[in-house]
């Protein structure tokens, strides 16, 4: 399974698309966010920093980035133009965004890429994960990436298990798909493009493209009061 067949690397990431070739798993890209970010030249501190953001490493902010009055960003991060961080929003190393992204308010990015405009916009988790373009995460949508066991994630594909080499692997979110709110992704878990996980569903494995997961529901039968 390659990373072709989620997304495709859009032209604002155009520089880092040596480590990140189509013909790869994807999960073989989260590997290369380190490196990748290696090669981006550091630059003097943004000038336009709110008094109430706090800056740590090699942080590079597109001059059209919208930045709120509080937020703590870690480096190494490189976020493209046109990109909106809301108040809260706390970016902890190895990550990447591209244009027109939101990095929304409480929410948490952690080793992530995420292609041109996507919205984690309330309350997020993005850990160790790869978000497609223009891919959604509803309020409350939780990327988990270790398991209980703190054992390698492996990831279900209809062909069989594949083993990642990844001790923490959240999702993979292929273009415009779409998680809806207080959903769990668990360690591994891949959605094809235009894929749809519904809100409050604890999802896991492998969700082909266009197709939607729905929560399994059981229906019991009541005592009849007399």
């Amino acid at each position: 399974m390659n990373a072709s067949e989620f997304f495709a690397l859009p032209p604002s990431l155009a520089q880092f698309a040596a480590f990140f070739p189509a013909d790869a798993p994807p999960w073989e890209w989260l590997k290369k966010i380190g490196a990748a970010l290696a090669t981006v030249p550091a630059g003097p501190r943004d000038p336009r920093l709110p008094a109430g953001v706090h800056v740590e490493g090699a942080v590079w902010l597109h001059p059209t980035v919208r930045l709120p009055a509080y937020a703590t960003l870690i480096g190494p991060a490189w976020i493209g133009p046109k990109t909106e961080i809301r108040p809260g929003a706390f970016v902890r190393g190895n990550v990447i965004a591209g244009e027109g992204c939101v990095l929304g308010n409480a929410s948490e990015f952690k080793n992530c890429l995420l292609l041109d405009g996507v919205q984690a916009p309330h309350f997020n988790y993005v850990g160790d994960s790869l978000l497609g373009n223009r891919a959604h995460l509803g309020a409350g949508v939780i990327c988990s990436n270790l398991r209980l066991d703190q054992a390698e994630v492996i990831v279900r594909l209809p062909a069989g298990v594949v083993a990642t080499g990844l001790r923490k692997f959240g999702a993979v979110l292929g273009d415009a798909a779409e998680v809806g709110c207080n959903a769990v992704l668990n360690p591994g878990s891949l959605l094809g493009p235009r894929a749809l996980v519904m809100p409050c569903v604890n999802f896991g494995g492998y969700l082909p493209p266009a197709t939607i997961a729905r929560a399994r529901t059981s229906v019991a039968t009541m005592p009849r009061r007399d």
